[in-house]
């Protein structure tokens, strides 16, 4: 899953924490409750075997995988 681009729209995030609860290596949640990818950049979580599954919990879509 190289040169995939892992990315969480804050203004479409709702905070339940889907993502962060099926990849936390991956994601984690802000202070307000608002999903984000990890320090450390996208490239390196990008290849997390449970990145597909959490950008399918995402209950409104927050969550995009696009390919470089």
């Amino acid at each position: 899953m190289s040169g995939v681009d892992v990315q969480v729209n804050r203004e479409r995030c709702v905070g339940a924490g889907m993502c962060a609860l099926t990849a936390p290596e991956v994601f984690t949640q802000d202070d307000d409750g608002f999903s984000e990818v990890r320090p450390g950049g996208t490239a390196a979580t990008a290849g997390h075997p449970l990145v597909r599954d959490a950008a399918r919990a995402c209950p409104v879509g927050a969550v995009t995988l696009t390919d470089d």
